[in-house]
């Protein structure tokens, strides 16, 4: 099967109008052309940069949730966004009226997190990076899958 070329998370919600000033005006995601009809069918597709999957056991979820100091929802959608400034980007947040979940935090894997409650419900966290891929790749912990010892 040939690679996906894009990925794309739906966000289903009564309140666009909110959705769209938290995620296209205030995070600044562009705005592409879509299909919608009349009247409520409403759509606005944001490009959101480098998509990335992360998979993760419940397990490696509940210690991320402990890390960033956020409770403990099993199953909540989630997003997670790179951005310069992780605090300045959950000010920003709440000041527009999201719910402040969890404060910016420095973490074990060398990024700078806070979490917010975004309109729709979805959990949004905002992370910085502190160091680059080649640099994380020397550090104990980091590796992938296939290369940790069972």
């Amino acid at each position: 099967m040939p690679s996906p070329t894009q990925l794309r998370l739906i966000i289903e919600t009564e309140d666009f109008d909110g959705a769209l000033r938290f995620y296209r005006d205030l995070l600044g995601m562009p705005e592409q052309i879509a299909f919608a009809t009349q009247g409520d069918d409403r759509v606005a597709i944001l490009h959101a940069g480098v998509a990335t999957i992360e998979l993760a056991t419940p397990a490696h979820a509940e210690w991320i949730d402990e890390v960033e100091g956020a409770p403990r929802i099993s199953g909540a959608p989630r997003i997670a966004l790179e951005v310069e400034d992780a605090e300045l980007a959950s000010d920003l947040a709440v000041q527009e009226g999201a719910e402040l979940i969890a404060p910016p935090v420095r973490t074990p894997f060398q990024t700078i997190n806070a979490r917010v409650r975004a309109p729709a419900g979805w959990q949004v966290t905002f992370f910085q990076e502190l160091q680059t891929l080649e640099a994380r790749a020397a550090l104990e912990g980091f590796s992938t899958d296939d290369a940790r010892a069972r």
